[in-house]
């Protein structure tokens, strides 16, 4: 495994992070708890060391389940990540939508990061998580009822008594990180990127590398669409979020599956998967730190820790590049 520098904390983060969304079933049409845990600590004995996970996924049933997951391990070994600023128990804020818990019952999201809140929910986390620290504290979604100054006013706070080790945001465009880092050191930006959707490279990439802050790229691989395991006509399981995203409409699996049979003979001289391919791809574009790769059973997390193995020469990501351009999904 490779480990890499997070912006100008002290951390240090396996460059493939599991990504623990699906772990909690929210939106993912349910969790296994045991495969989950499972899976965490499979990723880990492969040198996954760097967990990502929040509050809303789940409801909290995430995070119990890395809490559970890592004892055991020295916690100085493990780096754990989670987030603040989406409330299901609340209704402060700014409203974000509607949506069902794992047991079909309604529930409403608010985006909210005030002060007590953030305390709160650092607590709770805490709790659920069976630790006395976070490595990594983000803010969810940008909070556009409450200063960029109050939210990280008190995450510094929380770092002045020893609670989170270092801070981050996601899903904040560049301005709204200048602004949360003049507050205080901002160690990373967790954001949407892929070989799919690459519109980060523009601004905040350079932003980030001018300003040494790291970049966690969540849904490198399309939430499974770039695995070739996708084909048209998929049905996905009741309350999995995938049924009505637009990339996962019929014209668009078709197209990235053609683009994935052009570079499948490439991975295949690697004798790498497609995933492994596209992770390996994603960790060596510039300022970008850590890929989040998000795993539900001990197979994928294998596969996942395994893009770590694969070499790209610059031809092979030139190649890639062409074929991306072929087949209509780069301009």
């Amino acid at each position: 495994m490779e480990y890499r520098k997070l912006g100008q904390s002290e951390l240090y983060l396996s460059a493939i992070t599991l990504g623990a969304w699906a772990a909690g079933g929210w939106m993912w049409g349910g969790t296994e708890r045991v495969d989950a845990i499972e899976a965490i600590r499979a990723a880990y004995s492969l040198g996954v060391t760097s967990i990502d996970t929040a509050p809303i996924y789940g409801q909290g049933q995430s995070e119990e389940i890395v809490g559970e997951a890592i004892k055991g391990i020295p916690r100085d070994k493990v780096q754990i990540l989670t987030k603040f600023g989406m409330r299901w128990d609340d209704t402060m804020g700014d409203f974000g939508f509607k949506s069902v818990d794992n047991n079909g019952k309604p529930i409403d999201v608010y985006k909210y990061a005030g002060r007590d809140s953030i305390i709160k929910e650092c607590e709770d986390s805490l709790r659920r998580l069976q630790t006395d620290y976070i490595d990594l504290y983000q803010i969810h979604w940008p909070d556009v009822t409450t200063s960029i100054e109050e939210t990280f006013e008190a995450v510094l706070r929380l770092e002045e008594q020893g609670k989170i080790r270092a801070a981050g945001v996601s899903n904040y465009n560049m301005e709204q990180t200048q602004q949360a880092n003049a507050v205080l050191p901002i160690a990373s930006n967790q954001v949407p990127y892929s070989i799919l959707r690459r519109n980060i490279e523009r601004e905040l990439v350079p932003y980030a590398i001018k300003n040494e802050i790291g970049i966690l790229a969540y849904s490198p691989l399309e939430r499974g669409l770039l695995t070739g395991k996708i084909k048209p006509g998929h049905v996905f399981p009741e309350g999995d979020h995938r049924a009505g995203l637009p990339v996962y409409s019929g014209e668009s699996v078709v197209k990235v599956n053609g683009f994935l049979d052009k570079i499948k003979p490439l991975a295949d001289s690697k004798y790498a998967t497609l995933s492994q391919l596209i992770l390996r791809w994603t960790i060596d574009q510039p300022g970008i730190t850590i890929a989040l790769a998000g795993t539900r059973n001990v197979g994928q997390s294998i596969v996942n820790a395994g893009a770590i193995d694969i070499k790209l020469e610059e031809s092979d990501k030139q190649f890639i590049q062409e074929q991306l351009v072929k087949a209509g999904l780069y301009a």
